[in-house]
Formats: C-alpha cells, sequence, structure tokens
C-alpha cells in the first residue's frame, strides 16, 4: 500500500518539471482537455494515459501506478488500482480484497476513505508536493 503511495509520488516528481503549467497532478486533465498535452505520451521514465477523471502511469520496468482524480483535485484510488499496481511490480503482488482492507485499516490515519472503496493520502507528508505547496 505505502509501495503505491510512493510511486504515486515519484510520478508526481517526474511530471513536475517535465510539464511547466502543472501545479498538481490532477491538473494533468485540464491540460488534456484544452488540447496543451496529448492524452497519452511518453515524459522521462513514465509513458502516461488520460482517462475519465484520472491517468494511467506505467514507468520504463513496467510498474503501473492508475490514479483518479477527485472534484477538488486530490488523487484518489481504490482497490482495484493497489491491486493493479502489486501485479505491475517486477516481484509481482497478487493481494486479495481481505489484504488490501487490513491494509488500510492498518494506514489510518495515514489514508482517508473518501467514499466506499476508495482512499486518497490524508498525511500531507505523503502527498506529493508542488511549488507553491505551504511547508
Amino acid at each position: 500500500m505505502l509501495g503505491y503511495v510512493h510511486a504515486l509520488n515519484a510520478v508526481a516528481e517526474a511530471m513536475r518539471p517535465a510539464i511547466p503549467l502543472l501545479e498538481r497532478l490532477a491538473d494533468v486533465l485540464g491540460l488534456v482537455r484544452s488540447r496543451r498535452i496529448s492524452r497519452s505520451d511518453r515524459i522521462g521514465c513514465y509513458a502516461y494515459t488520460v482517462h475519465g477523471s484520472g491517468c494511467r502511469f506505467v514507468s520504463d520496468n513496467g510498474t503501473e501506478v492508475d490514479v483518479d482524480f477527485a472534484a477538488d483535485g486530490s488523487e484518489v484510488f481504490d482497490f482495484w488500482r493497489l491491486r493493479a499496481y502489486g501485479l505491475s511490480l517486477p516481484q509481482p503482488l497478487d493481494v486479495t480484497d481481505q489484504d488490501l482492507r487490513s491494509a488500510v485499516r492498518s494506514l489510518q490515519p495515514l489514508l482517508d476513505e473518501v467514499r466506499p472503496g476508495w482512499f486518497s493520502v490524508a498525511d500531507r507528508s505523503l502527498r506529493p508536493r508542488f511549488a507553491g505547496d505551504a511547508d
């Protein structure tokens, strides 16, 4: 679970310098809709594809980080995305829903359940940081 959060942070760190208009990772949606960037492309060691209300990032080693964005721009994810991340690791992890539920419970209050089965990083120290973020 924390591996997914760290991978999401790594994506944000790679995207920020590559796309100067990006203030937060969710801005990728608006940039695609305004046609300032393409719906899918490669930036550094990540390929990305924007979908619906989110984006799927795949690193050069095949690790997949798929994330949706809430209306406020926060990153949200569900068990399906966590499982896909685990299965895409160089040494794949195949976990059950029960394993994921236990992992989420063990990480509270670091994670918030924003709606049933959907989670967001609550602990600011674990969130991706961007220019202009308050310390």
